[in-house]
Order: C-alpha cells, then sequence, then structure tokens
C-alpha cells in the first residue's frame, strides 16, 4: 500500500480480520462477519521511518494498543468489500497525518499593546481588591 512517495507499507504487514459487527443490515448482521478489524504492528514496522512512527503512535491514541499494534475497526458499511476499503482509508489517512512534521515553534516577544493591556487589567484588579478591604474606623 503507497501512502506517501516516501512511504509504502507492504500488505503483509496489514493483517485483517472480520467479525461480526453493530449497525446497518438487518437480520443479516447477526449471521455474516461485515465489520473489519485492520492490525497494524507500527512499534515493529520496519517500514516506517522512526519520526512518523513516533507520530503515528502518538496520533493513534486509544486505537494503540500497549504492544504499539494499532488496531483500526470499520463496522459502518453492510458489506466486508466496503469495511475493509473504509479501514484501509482510515489506515492511510492516519499515517499521512503522521508523516507531515510539525512545524517548529518561533518564538515571539507579546507586542507592546498586548504587554499594556495586561498591566492595565493587573492594576484594575488589585485596585478591586484594595477597595474590598478593610480600613481603619470602617465597621466590620
Amino acid at each position: 500500500m503507497i501512502i506517501t512517495s516516501q512511504i509504502e507499507i507492504p500488505d503483509d504487514e496489514l493483517h485483517l480480520a472480520f467479525v461480526r459487527g453493530s449497525g446497518p443490515g438487518g437480520q443479516n448482521v447477526n449471521k455474516v462477519a461485515t465489520a473489519v478489524q485492520l492490525r497494524f504492528d507500527a512499534a515493529h514496522s520496519p517500514s516506517l521511518p522512526d519520526d512518523v512512527r513516533e507520530r503515528l503512535l502518538r496520533i493513534g491514541g486509544s486505537r494503540v494498543t500497549d504492544d504499539g499494534v494499532l488496531v483500526i475497526e470499520a463496522r459502518r458499511a453492510r458489506t466486508q468489500l466496503e469495511n475493509r476499503n473504509l479501514a484501509l482509508a482510515q489506515f492511510a489517512a492516519l499515517v499521512r497525518k503522521a508523516a507531515v512534521s510539525p512545524r517548529k515553534r518561533r518564538k515571539t516577544a507579546p507586542t507592546t499593546a498586548s504587554i499594556e493591556r495586561r498591566l492595565r487589567r493587573k492594576k484594575r484588579r488589585s485596585e478591586v481588591k484594595r477597595d474590598r478591604r478593610l480600613r481603619p474606623g470602617d465597621d466590620a
């Protein structure tokens, strides 16, 4: 499966299993295993560059097992073929997203106007607190 011009994942690294799924299908849903479970061992895949692997494991979130296996389930459609295509498309989109390296953050200084706004807010807040204080001679 070709993901990007630099990343190609061989089909033998993707493991597809068909399971019974909920969702549309009427009585058929109880008899036929149409839902697809795609498994990809991202942590040990030789096809992924290290930086992409790290981002994929982070982006995968709860879909990644403790062993580093990415699990994608597709059960939206009524047929195995459609669900298989949906799972593969989801997988490809996830890897493509992980392949994009994040932009470096450029440090910026606060603008003069934002500093002045912050100081005005602080001054206003301190005045409010000062006005709440009991002064000598005030009855409690």
